[in-house]
This record gives C-alpha cells, structure tokens and sequence, in this order.
C-alpha cells in the first residue's frame, strides 16, 4: 500500500533500525529475562565530541519496574547518553548493559523488547490515527491492540482523522501511542508531554503509572520538575556529562530534612520569614504571640524539588 510504504521510509529514517525484520525476529533474550537485576546499568560512560566532553565517566543503574527521572540543563549529556542506551549512538568509552545486552550490538528482538517516545516521531500526513499506528503495530511480535492503545492515549475520536489535521499536544499523544504499541519492557520517554495542556498532561501520568504498575521500566526525561515528582521513584541529576545525584525526589538534595521556612504577616503587615529545623513548635510559638488567633499570611514551605534542582545544576556548572 503506497501509504504504507511511506510510512515505513519515515520509520526508516527515524529509528534507522531494520524494521521490516521486528516482526519475525525470534525472542532468542526471552530466557534471560528473569535474570536480569538491573534494566538498565552503566560504568564509566564517556562520549566525546571532537574536544567537547558531552558524557565524561558516567555511572548509572535503573531497576526493573522503576519510572527513573533523567533530570538536566541542556547541553548535559541527557540526549547523549539516553541515545546510548537505546542503540542510536555508539559510545567512546564504558559499559553499557540495557535489558542484559549490550546496545551497540543489539539486534531485532531487542528491539522489539524497548520503546521510544522521541520529541517527534515524524509525520504521516496521509494516514489517519489508525493506519499509522495499525503500521506500526505490524513491526512488533506481540503488539498491544492499535484500538485499546489509540483509546488509552486519548485519541479514540479521533482514530480516523488524518494525522494533519492533529494539534500539537493530539500528535504528541500518537508519539506515544507508537512508543507502546509494542507491549515494551523498557520504555524511553523524551519530553512526552510537551504540547499537552493541564488536563492532558494530569491523564497521561495515569497512563504511565498504569504502565509502571504493570511492570514496564520507563526512563523519562522532562524539563517539567513537577512531572518529574508525580511520576519518578527515583531521579538522577545530570550536568557537565555526569551523574551528579541520584535519589527519591522527596530525598534529592537532603530535602526531606533541609530547615523549614515559616512566612507569616506581622501586626503592621510586614511580611516576615524565618527558617527553622523545627516548624512545629515555631508556628506554635508564633500561635501563642497572637493569642490563639490565626496568624495571617501563615506559609510553611520546606525546598521543593525545583530549588534543589537549580542549586545542584548551579553548583555544578
């Protein structure tokens, strides 16, 4: 079919992976699944380009099941080192292990085992929905329902729609679509929910929990720090092409136990803070100035994920 074939050049381009052979190739890594303790593990990953260091020494496992957040400014190795991990770009130093074999030398059934949500997938301006992700769907062994996939996304009304006619935020959500159209074991998710507005983006996180709940291993990256604290058991930190935290997102940066800050407005108006190690008793203390009345303007904050972020990445540049 002519709109096929155009599809699958897009793919071509896009994954420069030999997609005609997805669909027959034998899960000759099925035995070893069981085995492997860590989805993902890293030693010493370099990756230079001409004198520029875009990776230098990076160390990093993620386990089997996690949602694990690759946090970092641009330019700090984020992209260079996810396009490692699924076999788009060979590395100049390290060890690299992904689903227990080696991407560098990854063939079809590895393949078929991973997911990959991009920026941009591509266009497909004379498929609808359906044709597009029914293509796709044809490249995988045992390929989820394109119906139950469309509807899982969001795109149900509009399964017979050309893909021209999509906004931006409905083409993000066929992006996702074709990354987990194949069942994936491990799934990359690289900015997904850029173009989603509120409603959207709050809707695919219960997607990807649905997914994490059921035992898919997904590496998101995200600018957006809120998404990073509603969805990741753990985040890492990257910049100057290092690791440079890795932990809970309520732990990043000793969060949990950083000093408080108590705002509250004064008789005359004035707007006061202090930061304590003991809120608690501080608010009571303030409570008793004020007679048992409610103190105006009380605030009690403890740093959020973006303050520790920005001080990392500042520390570090």
């Amino acid at each position: 079919m002519p709109d096929a074939d155009r599809a699958g050049g897009q793919v071509r381009r896009q994954y420069d992976w030999p997609v005609e052979s997805i669909a027959s190739g034998t899960s000759v890594l099925a035995a070893s699944r069981l085995d492997e303790a860590v989805a993902i593990s890293v030693r010493g990953l370099r990756k230079s380009y001409g004198a520029t260091a875009a990776v230098a020494g990076l160390d990093l496992e993620v386990h089997p099941g996690e949602v694990f957040a690759l946090l970092g400014p641009n330019g700090a190795g984020k992209t260079t080192t996810v396009e490692i991990l699924e076999g788009f770009r060979q590395r100049d130093a390290g060890e690299v292990s992904v689903l227990g074999v080696d991407p560098a030398r990854a063939d079809a059934a590895w393949r078929s085992r991973i997911g990959i949500v991009l920026q941009g997938t591509g266009e497909f301006d004379d498929l609808t929905v359906a044709e597009v992700v029914r293509h796709f769907a044809a490249y995988y062994p045992a390929p989820d329902d394109p119906a139950e996939v469309i509807a899982r996304v969001g795109l149900a009304g509009k399964a017979r729609s050309r893909t021209h006619t999509l906004s931006g935020g409905q083409k993000r959500r066929l992006d996702v679509a074709l990354g987990i159209i194949g069942r994936p074991e491990l799934l990359f998710l690289d900015e997904p929910t850029t173009g989603f507005d509120p409603e959207a983006r709050r809707e695919f996180w219960e997607l990807i929990r649905d997914l994490a709940g059921a035992g898919t291993t997904i590496v998101l990256t995200t600018h957006y720090l809120d998404e990073a604290e509603a969805l990741a058991d753990r985040v890492g930190v990257i910049t100057g092409g290092r690791l440079v935290a890795v932990a809970p997102p309520a732990d990043l940066g000793d969060r949990r136990n950083a000093p408080a800050t108590v705002s509250w407005r004064s008789p005359d108006g004035t707007l006061r803070s202090e930061q304590t190690p003991t809120p608690t008793a501080f608010v009571m203390d303030l409570a008793r100035q004020y007679d048992g009345a409610e103190v105006p303007g009380l605030v009690v904050s403890r740093p959020t994920l973006e303050d520790v972020y920005l001080r990392m990445i500042g520390a570090s540049a």
